[in-house]
């Protein structure tokens, strides 16, 4: 059983038990070629189920500290992971922010459907969590992302040189943030509910 679910309209993101980790195995092996781009480079073992396993562990106690929100994209009937959105790097404090991070299966692009998740996944983090800012790099030429990111009102804040290492080298990247409209300090939420 997933730690969390949030319905969408037509998918479900789910924070995965580490005895899902085949589900998530299964997503990597099958996109490897497609998301090698956008990614690091990674060991030959890294997806494997047992790895997976290991990290689904560790992403678990990051979501129980608050630390961390791993959301996989379950198909409708929830037998198919179909990508990964990822709120990462919680700071609490006078920051009150993260950094998102996602991913699709190749054969689900154009459909609309990481859009619907992230809606889904800044709601929670706004809502719920109460973060102030969700940050979103993407680099140059990912027009994709740069779109999905202008359509769910990020805005551009700067440009990053040699920021990641990402398909073995270093890339720039753009940066964007979101700022939560409705944020209310937590003293504020929390005098509030007591008043």
């Amino acid at each position: 059983m997933p730690l969390l679910t949030l319905p969408c309209q037509r998918l479900t993101l789910a924070i995965l038990a580490p005895d899902q980790a085949e589900l998530e195995s299964d997503f990597y092996q099958r996109n490897q070629r497609h998301l090698a781009p956008w990614s690091p480079i990674r060991t030959t073992d890294y997806f494997s189920t047992a790895q997976i396993r290991r990290r689904l562990e560790i992403q678990a106690s990051a979501f129980d500290a608050g630390l961390a929100m791993h959301f996989a994209l379950l198909s409708a009937d929830g037998q198919q992971m179909i990508g990964a959105c990822n709120f990462s790097g919680i700071i609490r404090g006078a920051f009150q922010a993260c950094y998102l991070g996602y991913h699709i299966d190749a054969t689900q692009q154009g459909h609309g459907l990481m859009q619907e998740a992230l809606e889904t996944g800044i709601g929670y983090m706004f809502e719920t969590q109460n973060l102030h800012r969700i940050m979103a790099n993407y680099i140059p030429g990912n027009e994709r992302s740069a779109r999905l990111l202008e359509r769910l009102g990020f805005e551009q804040e700067g440009y990053a040189k040699a920021y990641l290492n990402i398909a073995g080298r270093w890339q720039d990247h753009v940066l964007t943030a979101l700022v939560n409209p409705g944020f209310e300090a937590p003293d504020q939420r929390w005098s509030r509910r007591l008043g």
